[in-house]
């Protein structure tokens, strides 16, 4: 098949290939092989899945001659840190419209975590109400008509980088984990899933290749329904823009019930899980996506939503986001 990179102009942002590497005594303790591709290791301060997704992304806002990237996500957004660190270098002012409780300026503070990366980075940070931010495709046009009153060209780069362009970084990874995986390719590949871009990619990827690896999503926020219609636009988008194969409900697996209290709400289960695994397998998780995603692996392996022998589990980083929680973390 055609590469990504002939499809659309990429930047060399993220450190790639990231390592594949096993989880031994999780893999004895489920009774099947489980390994983990390391996407956390990206970078250092451009880590997590978000880089392969801008690789592309802010590649366009370049070739568009923007002078400015808007973007958005909740405080903590692992997405949001990494494209005001990533168009710092290129020039690029960016706007980060951010999700708060009552969407205060004061929620912005104390800057901690992402957040601290977001201030020294340059961004301008928006807040908004959980309400507001349901419409935020209108608050990145507002904030862009601002900019454009004062001569900018802005570059409007969507929830979790989640459309087309967005997902050719993941198309490009499928590739990189199957080449990897060499005469074993894995039964399932399983990520977590908020705004669908990732699983996306990696669906059309392994479905392009013509793998037999199952593309699996856990539910990290919203329900199966509203993800699964997130998944298949964006593929009809990638389809209709690049040729990339398009998508059906059978080419990928949501699962539900890992949700917990809600998006960056995290609750003593998972909190606990996140230590064990550091403890047990040396891997730190993060508390809004990963460790999420890690414990529907742990008891969903092996069966219909999630089969084995050999199961990748896709660690899309979050390691800045953790600081955030160390008073939660603190009292497991």
């Amino acid at each position: 098949m055609r590469t990504p990179d002939d499809l659309a102009p990429r930047l060399a942002l993220a450190r790639t290939p990231t390592p594949l590497a096993p989880l031994p005594r999780l893999s004895a303790a489920l009774g099947l092989e489980l390994l983990v591709k390391r996407d956390d290791l990206t970078g250092s301060h451009l880590s997590g899945n978000k880089i392969r997704k801008l690789e592309y992304l802010l590649a366009e806002a370049r070739a568009r001659e923007a002078t400015h990237v808007i973007t958005c996500g909740g405080a903590q957004s692992n997405h949001c840190r990494a494209t005001a660190l990533a168009s710092a270098p290129l020039g690029l002012g960016c706007t980060l419209v951010l999700r708060t409780p009552t969407g205060a300026a004061a929620e912005l503070q104390p800057a901690r975590g992402n957040l601290l990366l977001d201030r020294v980075a340059g961004a301008e940070l928006r807040a908004c109400t959980p309400e507001e931010y349901r419409a935020w495709p209108e608050l990145l046009e507002r904030a862009a008509d601002e900019l454009r009153a004062g001569g900018a060209r802005p570059f409007l780069i969507p929830e979790g980088g989640s459309n087309a362009t967005g997902a050719l970084g993941y198309v490009r990874a499928a590739a990189e984990l199957l080449a990897q995986a060499g005469g074993a390719p894995p039964s399932a590949v399983v990520v977590a899933t908020g705004s669908g871009g990732t699983l996306a990619g990696l669906a059309i990827g392994l479905k392009a290749l013509g793998a037999r690896t199952r593309a699996v999503g856990i539910a990290v926020c919203d329900d199966a329904p509203r993800l699964r219609d997130a998944v298949l636009t964006i593929a009809a988008e990638a389809h209709e823009r690049y040729g990339l194969p398009t998508l059906d409900e059978r080419d990928f697996t949501l699962v539900e019930g890992y949700q917990g209290r809600g998006y960056g709400l995290c609750g003593p289960e998972e909190l606990t899980l996140l230590r064990d695994v550091a403890r047990r397998d040396g891997l730190v998780l993060d508390p809004v996506y990963t460790v999420k995603a890690l414990r529907g692996v742990i008891e969903q392996a092996g069966g219909a939503a999630l089969p084995g022998p050999r199961i990748v589990f896709v660690h899309t980083g979050g390691i800045f986001g953790l600081e955030a929680y160390a008073d939660a973390i603190a009292d497991v």
